[in-house]
């Protein structure tokens, strides 16, 4: 069964858009185009993870989210926002959005947040499965440990989050933008970086880091996972 996604934006455009990421990416969007519908259809269904807009007609994104907080529910919300402002994002975050994107956004990166923070919020809960499996590797979302074959591999902090954001999206394409953005937090400012984390992967999870069979290069665009 698809995991179901609210959107909630009042700009059928961006409705569209944000239904088609969330389409290729497996799972089920439904849209609302107001806070008063989007907390109607929270009242009545449960969804993986919210879509909110900030500027809303009527009631504002952020206070839905902190309704939604009130009420509590605790599914998690990203907040897709064309305000740049650094205040509101940390505001966005500290009233109880789980994350904070602005337009005009990268769909995979979107994508791939998406994905993440479903799979982060279900690892919180009581019995709920913590292992990734994608070919000869294990991944424990509870102990962030990686093992190949069994075999634990050690990792540094920025070296386990590009493995599990690769493990997290096999066979999709990265650009060094999208990695920087999903890893660091920001835009691309030193493209070297990215080639040195990625060679100490392949240095510790191929079995010939001269010819990688995992993390492939793609020719002009970035890097894709493979099993």
């Amino acid at each position: 069964m698809q995991d179901l996604i609210l959107i909630v934006d009042d700009d059928e455009a961006v409705l569209t858009m944000l239904s088609k990421v969330i389409r290729s990416n497996g799972l089920l969007p439904e849209c609302a185009s107001s806070a008063e519908e989007a907390l109607c259809l929270l009242a009545a269904k449960d969804y993986a993870l919210i879509l909110m807009d900030i500027n809303l007609q009527g009631m504002d994104g952020f206070t839905c989210v902190e309704t939604i907080r009130q009420k509590g529910l605790k599914t998690p919300i990203i907040i897709v926002s064309g305000r740049l402002e650094d205040y509101d994002t940390l505001y966005g975050l500290g009233i109880g959005a789980d994350d904070y994107i602005t337009k005009p956004f990268n769909p995979v990166t979107l994508g791939a947040k998406v994905k993440a923070l479903i799979r982060r919020s279900r690892s919180t809960l009581p019995g709920a499965e913590s292992i990734i499996t994608a070919g000869p590797f294990t991944y424990n979302t509870s102990t962030l440990r990686l093992y190949k074959n069994g075999t634990e591999i050690p990792l540094s902090a920025k070296e386990n989050a590009m493995m599990k954001l690769f493990i997290d999206n096999v066979n999709r394409i990265f650009s060094k933008d999208m990695i920087y953005d999903l890893i660091w937090g920001e835009a691309v400012i030193d493209e070297n970086a990215i080639m040195v984390y990625i060679n100490r992967l392949r240095q510790k999870i191929e079995d010939d880091p001269s010819k990688p069979q995992f993390i492939r290069n793609v020719r002009g665009v970035g890097y894709r996972f493979t099993i």
